[in-house]
């Protein structure tokens, strides 16, 4: 989606609406569509799973990238097919000379630098599109490593980022008129000391955590029905999260094929059902995004908006 088309389709007609009332497309694990096989296990994991490593190595690690890897497209790819909410966790890797930071699910990605520089440059060829980048987990950091990462967001984005504001304020005309483009939530206290981190609970997301879809809809629908008007963002993770059972019936199979694929009409069925709206959806996250015909659906959810359906006060 260019400069015409930022995530909410024709944006002239929506341009003066919080865009916390809004349909936003995002991936979950943003970062997962590299996992590097040769990193050791993150440190977040725990001992069965070390310990399967060390015993099984590379072979238990090409495993584990088959249920770990949530997206196959990289940030670019993913920003112009619409997605425009990020799902970002950081790790400190063990025994790193360099002291760097980077994306982790489980396995090692890439440098958090090279993620940062990457959506960057998509943001500067498009200076009327807008990002969310959620820092919501965090692995193995110390105060001076959240220092580097406050640093290296300062250096990346500069007066792209948006101060911390109440979020019925932020409207796209209002990020137009200041020039901002990157919204970064960040899940630790250290939010409150930055004023351009937004805290992590102004984007609260709750986690059905089933492989069940039955039980993710009646969760997800259940979440949207308690959203309560909080000025803030809202997630829908329209996910379904493997047990050991499910992984050990699908251990060469992977997470797309065994569940995503498997699971993709009940809740995109799910997903057409919805309104945007201060009580109901906002930013609507999957996994393997590319699949079906999630990210259309999204976009079309903020026609209603457009024709006066919403509910917004």
């Amino acid at each position: 989606m260019g400069e015409e088309h930022w995530m909410l389709g024709d944006y002239t007609r929506l341009e003066c609406i919080s865009i916390g009332q809004c349909g936003i497309l995002g991936s979950h694990d943003s970062f997962s569509f590299y996992i590097d096989e040769a990193s050791p296990v993150g440190p977040e994991q725990p001992e069965t799973v070390q310990n399967f490593v060390s015993v099984f190595g590379t072979v238990a690690k090409k495993l584990m990238r088959k249920w770990l890897a949530t997206q196959t497209m990289n940030f670019t790819s993913q920003l112009g097919a619409g997605i425009r909410y990020f799902d970002l966790r950081i790790s400190t890797k063990p025994r790193d000379p360099d002291n760097e930071l980077y994306f982790a699910h489980g396995l090692f990605s890439a440098k958090v630098k090279e993620g940062l520089e990457e959506i960057n440059a998509f943001l500067a060829d498009h200076p009327k599109e807008v990002v969310f980048l959620d820092f919501n987990h965090f692995y193995g950091m110390q105060k001076y490593h959240h220092e580097k990462l406050v640093q290296m967001l300062k250096d990346t984005y500069g007066n792209k980022m948006c101060p911390a504001i109440f979020a019925h304020e932020v409207s796209l005309q209002y990020l137009w008129e200041k020039e901002h483009q990157v919204l970064v939530f960040y899940h630790s206290p250290v939010a409150l000391e930055v004023p351009f981190l937004w805290p992590g609970q102004m984007m609260p997301a709750p986690w059905a955590n089933t492989t069940d879809p039955e039980k993710l809809i009646q969760f997800l629908q259940a979440s949207i029905t308690e959203r309560r008007k909080k000025g803030s963002f809202f997630i829908s993770q329209v996910v379904l999260t493997p047990k050991a059972s499910t992984v050990v019936k699908g251990v060469a199979s992977g997470l797309r094929e065994t569940i995503t694929e498997r699971a993709l009409p009940a809740m995109m069925q799910w997903v057409r059902t919805q309104k945007p709206g201060e009580s109901g959806v906002n930013i609507i996250t999957a996994d393997f995004v590319e699949l079906g015909d999630f990210i259309s659906t999204v976009i079309k959810l903020n026609y209603a908006l457009d024709e006066g359906e919403d509910d917004t006060t």
